[in-house]
């Protein structure tokens, strides 16, 4: 593929979501440079992991997508709640007569759908995802508007996906420019991502894969936000987390280990006879704390999962990558010095704990451990300094992976 695709107007919008999903449209015309892009292979037998990398490496060679991951997983995210909003028109449509009348009722009533996608194409029955794709003229600010204009109509997706300017520069030259930018979005328009298309545990896959293969190209920081998926399914199925439970993750990086608790509970109760599979796509959930981007529904007690992310990219990473999961949104902050999870003036406690800690890291003294005002380190254990895992959750900051911590007593660990 040219590493210029189309930036001027496509001759027509993209058509409806079926065309998308089987044969991506081919951009008409000349790129953002003058030369003609090439066309697309067709997607149909490529597998989702194999076309969600295939975007990423579509702005860069495959050593440098890493780079880009800030950039590449929003876009994504909003093509799935772009299909799903579609989706959900189509359900209202047939209902009320037209997508026409379906985009004035949602307009009216946000709480008809998911998530409210201030995006009208151009015609009623093309697809929303089309105000996107055919982003002609300065692509990356008009990209960039967009989606703060979304997280403004949904304040869960507030800080998610706005964080990235699309239009950003450094030292007067564009960090993404418009042709890469436009070579991104035709990759991500191969593959139609509606609820009916692909499920939600299955493009949750499909992300974790991309943010592995982020984690493996980014060296040792990956350890970070990312803890390897053997590693975690391994933790997951020692936890023998029960429906209901409350499952936390103090310092979550993107999410992984907590999606593998649910993903485990889910194949237990799976191969007891548990799970419902028929119905629930006919309207949005409102069970608590679930975001609707799945709605199947289930026969037992979903886990309530609870997470605290530090660094503010990861916690965007980390929410994208839940919301996909149906589970519930992190919160950000420094768990050591401020954990957000309390009640009753007291730190909550949780049925199962599950991490890869933050306490690897060296920037903490040995006053933050003595003065914790949580109580969380036994007395006279001692200040774990940079080389010893006296104090529990504690280890090395060049073992990331060995930190990681499960702990099964129910109701007894706060952290």
């Amino acid at each position: 593929m040219s590493e210029a695709t189309s930036a001027k107007k496509r001759s027509r919008p993209a058509k409806e979501k079926g065309e998308e999903s089987t044969k991506p449209s081919t951009p008409l015309g000349a790129g953002a440079n003058g030369r003609k892009p090439k066309a697309l292979k067709p997607e149909k037998d490529k597998s989702l992991e194999t076309w969600i990398w295939d975007a990423a490496c579509s702005i860069r060679g495959a050593k440098d997508a890493p780079k880009y991951k800030d950039y590449i997983l929003p876009l994504i995210f909003t093509k799935r709640l772009c299909d799903v909003f579609d989706d959900e028109l189509d359900r209202i449509a047939a209902e009320v007569g037209s997508r026409e009348k379906a985009f004035r009722l949602v307009k009216a009533d946000k709480k008809l759908v998911r998530f409210y996608l201030p995006l009208e194409p151009k015609e009623p029955t093309d697809a929303v995802w089309s105000v996107i794709r055919t982003l002609s003229d300065k692509i990356g600010e008009e990209l960039t508007t967009h989606l703060r204009g979304i997280a403004k109509a949904n304040p869960l997706l507030q800080g998610i996906i706005d964080r990235v300017d699309f239009n950003a520069t450094t030292h007067g030259q564009r960090d993404l420019a418009d042709d890469r930018l436009s070579n991104l979005i035709e990759a991500v328009s191969t593959k139609r991502l509606g609820l009916k298309d692909v499920e939600a545990d299955i493009i949750g896959k499909s992300y974790e894969y991309l943010i592995r293969k982020f984690a493996e190209g980014g060296g040792q920081s990956a350890g970070e936000f990312y803890t390897p998926g053997e590693v975690a399914e391994i933790m997951a199925r020692a936890l023998e987390c029960e429906p209901g439970m409350e499952v936390y993750d103090p310092c979550c990086g993107s999410g992984g280990l907590l999606i593998k608790c649910e993903l485990a509970l889910n194949e237990r109760m799976k191969e007891g006879g548990t799970v419902s599979t028929e119905g629930g796509l006919s309207s949005p959930p409102h069970t608590p704390g679930r975001t609707g981007m799945s709605a199947i529904p289930s026969k037992y007690a979903p886990l309530q999962l609870h997470g605290q992310e530090y660094v503010p990219e990861t916690w965007a990473m980390a929410n994208m990558n839940m919301i996909i999961h149906d589970i519930w949104p992190i919160e950000i902050g420094d768990t050591f010095k401020n954990p957000k999870f309390k009640e009753g003036g007291r730190l909550q406690t949780f049925d199962r704990v599950v991490a890869n800690p933050m306490w690897n890291q060296d920037w903490f003294t040995e006053a933050d451990y003595a003065n914790d005002e949580w109580d969380r380190f036994p007395s006279g254990a001692g200040f774990p300094g940079k080389a010893s895992a006296v104090v529990v959750g504690a280890c090395p900051s060049s073992n990331a992976y060995g930190a990681d911590l499960i702990l099964r007593s129910p109701k007894r660990m706060p952290i």
